[in-house]
């Protein structure tokens, strides 16, 4: 029987092993050029509990400094988020390998849920995320908003993440973005849910996401799509292995 997972304040106090401890492989789910990523158990004197393994000694060579870019984006974020129920709980890190709880559930663009409840709820995490002082910064993915079998949100993927001690106006601008993609599913789930100031903050992206949209994310899409040959939503992770198979870690 899993183990109960300890009160909130518990969970803060308990550090992150820096020890290796044993991580039982169950399946592969994913791998792409800058990490592979296996479900399985992980197990030390105080937890036992389903977890994900991301290991980035699997990214491409020429790549590797970006892949550990990501990688301590993830950490830092997870470690802010320590005690957050519906985000992954961070149960070992090193330079080379993540281990992470595993939530449940299926991605939104799979569920498609239509209560407008899930987005109430969806927006409650998110402003416990921001008070972190986190910003998840990819939530226009919908592989990253998980539907749980209770049908509650839950958040995956933080690997580029920002994290801020104070509430800088560079923050609240990607906080606000969080919160404009997360609108922009529920206009497309739940249309007739959407208040009139919701609507309003749809119809003015920041000048930073305007930006993005006519210079970064042209640059994102031809380096991804064309140079990579990697698609959005390929593997998502907590859905179901993909099927390919992994590179051979580098040496």
């Amino acid at each position: 029987m899993p183990r109960q997972k300890a009160p909130i304040h518990e969970r803060r106090q308990r550090p992150v092993p820096t020890e290796p401890a044993a991580f039982m492989h169950g399946h592969f789910l994913k791998a792409d050029f800058f990490s592979r990523s296996d479900f399985g158990r992980f197990t030390t004197p105080e937890v036992e509990v389903e977890a994900v393994r991301r290991d980035i000694g699997f990214s491409r060579l020429w790549l590797r400094p970006i892949a550990s870019w990501f990688g301590r984006r993830e950490r830092r974020a997870l470690e802010r988020l320590a005690g957050i129920q519906d985000t992954p709980e961070l149960l070992y890190a090193s330079r080379r390998v993540i281990v992470r709880s595993w939530i449940g559930g299926r991605a939104m663009q799979e569920a498609e849920p239509r209560n407008p409840a899930y987005f109430r709820e969806a927006r409650m995490l998110l402003i416990k995320l921001h008070r972190a002082g986190v910003a998840h910064n990819d939530l226009a993915k919908q592989q990253n908003w998980l539907v749980k079998d209770d049908g509650t949100p839950a958040l995956i993927d933080f690997q580029l993440a920002s994290t801020r001690r104070r509430r800088t106006r560079t923050f609240r601008t990607m906080a606000r973005e969080d919160l404009r993609h997360l609108l922009k599913h529920k206009r497309m789930y739940c249309p007739d849910a959407l208040t009139r100031s919701e609507k309003q903050m749809l119809a003015t992206p920041s000048l930073v996401s305007r930006i993005w949209r006519k210079t970064g994310k042209v640059a994102y899409n031809f380096v991804t799509r064309r140079i990579l040959h990697w698609q959005d939503g390929e593997g998502t992770g907590e859905l179901a292995p993909v099927e390919r198979k992994p590179a051979a870690p580098k040496r």
